[in-house]
């Protein structure tokens, strides 16, 4: 299989995507909910994944009802993901491989992201990955969150790039709705959640993993 046009960038979500924090994230709020008395099935905390954090207050009030204490739940549950990220936190295979790609192929590239700065910040500067990255979209560059497609056409933006022409990588559902609406061609890579007929429309492929993303670029360059 070969891409559908040539790609002139890479637009890559983070979480679950750059690195392997999705299931930090959801172990701390399931926890911090269980602490507060609140039962949390993993449906309802799936559904927030790829969303900013004003999309997850309003799934959790509607779920728990409007005197639902989200701020205490949010400050424990970011409590419990910093002290886990410091000893857990992990790249996601094959994000070396693909950005070594990318550096051979002098492709810019960015990341568009619902997570604060201070965690872009953080995530990349563990791994020494900063200077790899053009430009960080994340919460605050954008008035409007996945699954809208601003985030992306923002990075899209900041790289000079048309979205045609831009690769999207991701790993949620809503963040596939965004990249698709931008009009970049999507490759979602699965993490906590699964493919699903919506996601293989939206998408050019499903890829299992980083490695197989990096060997389909390839493909697509030689052809």
């Amino acid at each position: 299989m070969t891409l559908p046009r040539p790609v002139a960038a890479v637009v890559f979500d983070m979480d679950g995507l750059l690195f392997d924090t999705e299931s930090l994230y959801r172990d701390a709020t399931i926890a911090a909910a269980l602490e507060a008395g609140h039962d949390m099935p993993i449906e309802l905390y799936l559904s927030t994944i790829g969303t900013p954090l004003q999309g997850t207050r309003e799934i959790f009030e509607a779920h728990y009802g409007a005197g639902f204490g989200f701020d205490d739940l949010w400050a424990r549950a970011k409590q419990r993901f910093a002290a886990q990220v410091e000893t857990q936190l992990c790249l996601k295979a094959g994000v070396v491989e693909l950005l070594a790609l990318l550096d051979e192929l002098a492709l810019p590239r960015a990341i568009a992201t619902s997570s604060q700065h201070e965690h872009a910040r953080h995530h990349l500067t563990a791994f020494d990955l900063t200077h790899r990255f053009h430009a960080v979209v994340a919460h605050g560059d954008y008035a409007r969150g996945k699954p809208h497609p601003e985030p992306f056409l923002t990075a899209a933006e900041r790289l000079g790039v048309a979205p045609a022409h831009c690769l999207a990588l991701e790993d949620s559902w809503h963040g596939v709705r965004a990249a698709s609406s931008a009009g970049m061609m999507t490759i979602m890579v699965p993490d906590l959640m699964v493919s699903t007929p919506e996601m293989e429309e939206l998408c050019v492929h499903v890829a299992a993993d980083l490695h197989e993303v990096c060997g389909l670029m390839k493909a697509s360059v030689s052809a």
